[in-house]
């Protein structure tokens, strides 16, 4: 094939992808499921470690765990001493070959990643991976196309689903879809997977059509569990640990929020003026001046729990949320410490994966390989 008509091809496919095609809504029970063999797994942007603690904790062997943060790395080498913890910029670390980084040459069964969640911009279609220079998901697709696991994982913000109108995941599907990997995505909530938080989650499965058996064996998500925690279940007997405090101009707004409520809880003038401009932009957001209460999960915790736009005060304490109730929030064990400053540990936590969400995507994708084995 000439180049001409190769390049006409990838153009026709291209222009025929449409994301929805590739939003599936399959799910299996996977509480009982285990390894038949190990599965050795690869994780980008590791972060402090909520991704690869609940792969751990399904019975996948982690092999490296790559991050820049180098107070998330401090994180993961005081948790696990025995991890290979690489920290660099992954554009290098892909440039120059992640086998060289790696202290094993066994084959690759699954690449994760939790993408952070910068901005992506849409470049036009038709040229793979090249679309994508500029992007942190470029080095990702570069390691994946280089160690051509059976499976990956890449987790992100459920906006990026309909980013540039759905151009973003568009074009990310493309790409994979060029190196030979089927893909599909969906939107899963961590609430639905024993975590007490309202998390929407994006998550897309890749399986490398090597795979002979993969037309024959779709991969289903895990199926929701029944129980649902709110802060009540998660929020007792935590450890003492250090937090951030309100101002006294600030404490005196909340201490008038009751559990539950928000801003539109507040007498008029005092909402008009914590909120300034906010006050008049109408609408249905809560975020402002929230307080949870003890009969609800959280929700999303972000990089600061007292940021203007998204506060999670405590429900019976006027304060916000301290690190290890943030951490019980994302189902991080107690025992799992935080390296590095008190911002830096809202940071990593709340940038984290929920463990037990990690948990149940790894036990699903652990059903699939058991079930390419024994084909």
């Amino acid at each position: 094939m000439n180049a001409d008509l190769k390049v006409y091809k990838q153009l026709q496919l291209f222009s025929d992808i449409n994301k929805d095609d590739y939003k599936l809504d399959f799910y299996r029970d996977v509480d009982n499921v285990t390894p038949i063999r190990d599965y050795n797994v690869v994780e980008l942007f590791a972060g402090a470690g909520g991704m690869s603690l609940g792969f751990e904790q399904a019975g996948l062997k982690n092999i490296g765990n790559f991050e820049i943060d180098k107070d998330a790395c401090e994180t993961l080498k005081l948790n696990r001493p025995d991890w290979n913890v690489v920290q660099g910029d992954l554009n290098l670390i892909a440039e120059e070959g992640i086998r060289n980084y790696l202290q094993t040459d066994c084959n690759v069964d699954i690449v994760s990643g939790g993408i952070p969640c910068q901005a992506f911009s849409y470049a036009g279609k038709g040229k793979g991976i090249a679309d994508t220079r500029g992007t942190l998901f470029h080095p990702m697709s570069i390691i994946i196309n280089e160690l051509r696991p059976k499976i990956f994982i890449l987790e992100n913000v459920k906006g990026l689903t309909t980013h540039d109108n759905g151009k973003t995941l568009e074009t990310m599907i493309e790409v994979f879809e060029d190196i030979n990997y089927k893909v599909q995505w969906n939107v899963l909530n961590a609430w639905d997977y024993n975590t007490a938080q309202k998390r929407e989650r994006m998550f897309m499965i890749g399986i490398n059509k090597d795979l002979l058996e993969y037309e024959k064996m779709p991969y289903k998500y895990p199926s929701k569990q029944i129980y649902k925690p709110v802060l009540k279940d998660v929020l007792k007997n935590v450890p003492p640990s250090q937090g951030r405090k309100y101002s006294e101009k600030k404490y005196n707004v909340m201490k008038l929020v009751p559990p539950g409520g928000c801003w539109v809880d507040l007498p008029e003038e005092i909402a008009k003026e914590y909120m300034k401009k906010s006050y008049y932009l109408g609408g249905g957001k809560r975020g402002m001046a929230r307080r949870m209460s003890w009969d609800e999960p959280s929700l999303t915790l972000t990089t600061s729990p007292d940021m203007k736009q998204t506060e999670r005060c405590h429900p019976s304490e006027i304060r916000p949320f301290n690190v290890r109730e943030y951490a019980r929030i994302q189902s991080f064990p107690d025992d799992w410490m935080f390296s590095g400053s008190m911002s830096s540990q809202y940071k990593q936590i709340g940038n984290a994966v929920p463990v037990n969400l990690a948990k149940y995507i790894a036990l699903s994708v652990i059903d699939y390989l058991n079930e390419y084995e024994v084909k």
